[in-house]
């Protein structure tokens, strides 16, 4: 099966595109990636996602950077700015 694996960084995103064997779960992805995830939150399509989760047909399985900001407090600084 074709999937895809995204890596977002803060110059912008890195992908690369697998053919799984069926049955290939979100870990499978991940490492045959090639990309660090250990220490990364990771997600299909936008929702977090268990490692042993398992990949249908044109999956986009995404790790997640860390927040720089929350984005309520971010929020809060650019009303203060604007004031």
């Amino acid at each position: 099966m074709k999937i895809e694996v995204v890596y977002a960084l803060p110059q912008g995103a890195r992908g690369v595109s697998l053919d799984l064997p069926a049955g290939a779960t979100l870990r499978d992805a991940l490492e045959a990636s090639g990309f660090e995830f250990e220490k990364h939150p990771v997600g299909i399509f936008g929702r977090r996602a268990a490692l042993d989760h398992p990949l249908a047909e044109g999956d986009r399985v995404e790790i997640y950077r860390p927040l720089a900001v929350d984005p309520k407090e971010a929020r809060r600084r650019r009303a203060v700015r604007k004031r």
